[in-house]
């Protein structure tokens, strides 16, 4: 862990990054991260959102995006009707940030990426700075695992879908358990004692999430 931070003080502090807000990011993020706006429809995005007004826009996909929420260092977007976009800064050392992204897409389930760049958006590796959910944190600690019961449930959890969302108020990430509701009501009224209702609640801690 020790050698993740270090390696991660270094780059910033070569790279000389100074604190900024999260619309000018936003409209100088990589067109391929979000295809369906280019940087001046974000931009124009930007100035709705500021000067107070409804803002959206239609896409290059034929459908509409829109900014809803902005603040200095957390941005909502909803993309399409099916897909959205969470961006936020958090701090690093000497002044310095990153940018953390999730895209969900609700196909029909929501389903979550996380990804971290610098400020001038190159990537950075993930698996430095947060531990994926695991569907195993969702079950309930009392559950007899070695019943026959549980070993037929688990086989209706066939999928691993997560909901991310970051706290446009502080430096949490939740991870919210979405497969059962790929299940049909029947199937999900089974699994549900075995589950728990509490999401994993993620801290942002210096440099890595914990």
């Amino acid at each position: 862990m020790r050698r993740i931070f270090f390696s991660i003080f270094i780059l910033f502090t070569v790279l000389g990054v100074k604190a900024q807000d999260i619309a000018p990011l936003f409209a100088a993020m990589p067109d391929a991260l979000v295809p369906q706006l280019e940087d001046a429809w974000r931009k124009d995005l930007i100035e709705l959102y500021t000067s107070g007004k409804e803002a959206k826009l239609k896409n290059t996909m034929n459908g509409f995006s829109t900014l809803k929420k902005l603040t200095n260092d957390y941005l909502f977007l909803e993309v399409s009707d099916i897909s959205t976009i969470e961006l936020k800064l958090f701090p690093l050392v000497n002044n310095t940030e990153i940018i953390g992204m999730i895209t969900t897409v609700n196909g029909p389930v929501p389903d979550s990426r996380i990804a971290f760049y610098t400020t001038d958006w190159k990537l950075l590796n993930t698996a430095d700075l947060f531990t994926p959910a695991q569907e195993d944190w969702f079950i309930k600690e009392n559950i007899n695992k070695n019943e026959e019961a549980y070993k037929i449930i688990r086989s209706f959890l066939d999928m691993d879908l997560i909901q991310y969302s970051f706290s446009p108020d502080n430096f949490t990430l939740t991870a919210t358990y979405t497969t059962p509701l790929y299940l049909s009501k029947e199937d999900q009224k089974k699994v549900q004692p075995y589950l728990t209702e509490i999401p994993k609640v993620y801290t942002w801690q210096k440099f890595h999430f914990k």
